[in-house]
């Protein structure tokens, strides 16, 4: 078997390697595709019918070869359905990466640190507020929709900026590294039926989920009713008891690049 593998390899030509790069290219993404996502699961029971077809032709089944045989034919239609988030975001990531100068840690933990004060801050006075911190993803898109700003990241400003006298206060504001890109900005809502009654009627907090799902933003509510702190990404909401538990949240997920 080794001799053969190394007889492989010397006959291997360009053409072959890059092959095999884009085979490998290809699995890596689909496996990001699905981390720590409902997907996973889903490509689990995927897995478990290709077992069932091939034990049913093995053991020639036939009738059960024939059930399962049919089913496939419906099998990419049925993966665009239950995977349409998960393939949207990916498909947006592919072809809307940001490649700015990236913020050093140090850095990064300093605009967080602002971010969280502000946000901490407007939790205890009860002021609603929506942030989509940028990732990987180029938020630009949703950033046209609101009020173009390119302002220097401060505390003191995004407390102003959703202040309930504001004129901007209502919509999103939208964090591009160390700047606030924009604000009043409008943001994709999920289907609602999915998220259980209590979040019918908060439109922040379905707005934080839609662009989560659709980008791998993290984006910040903070309830005008309660006071409570939750961070959506990935199209799951968190809630957070005190400044210190969002901020390593944010250095955790933000820094994982």
């Amino acid at each position: 078997m080794f001799i053969n593998s190394i007889h492989v390899l010397k006959h291997m030509t360009l053409g072959d390697f890059v092959d095999i790069l884009l085979v490998a290219l290809i699995l890596y993404s689909i496996f990001l595709l699905l981390k720590e996502t409902r997907a996973y699961q889903l490509a689990m029971g995927l897995i478990l019918v290709a077992l069932l077809y091939a034990v049913s032709q093995w053991a020639k089944l036939t009738v059960s070869n024939m059930l399962i045989r049919n089913f496939i034919n419906y099998l990419i239609i049925a993966v665009i359905v239950l995977f349409q988030g998960e393939i949207r975001r990916f498909l947006t990531g592919v072809g809307s990466r940001s490649f700015r100068r990236r913020l050093t840690r140090r850095s990064m933990e300093e605009k967080i640190e602002d971010v969280s004060l502000a946000v901490d801050y407007l939790s205890q006075k009860r002021i609603g507020a929506l942030i989509a911190m940028e990732r990987e993803i180029s938020l630009r898109n949703y950033a046209d929709r609101g009020t173009r700003l390119d302002a220097h990241l401060t505390k003191e400003l995004l407390v102003n900026l959703f202040h309930p006298h504001a004129p901007l206060h209502d919509g999103a504001v939208i964090i591009q590294g160390s700047k606030i890109i924009a604000a009043g900005c409008l943001l994709p809502l999920p289907a609602t039926h999915n998220l259980g009654k209590e979040f019918v009627a908060r439109t922040r907090h379905l707005a934080a989920i839609g662009l989560s799902e659709e980008t791998d933003a993290a984006v910040i509510v903070v309830s005008e009713e309660s006071g409570t702190i939750s961070v959506a990404v990935k199209g799951h909401l968190e809630r957070f008891q005190d400044r210190d538990q969002l901020k390593n949240r944010l250095i955790e997920y933000l820094k994982n690049r």
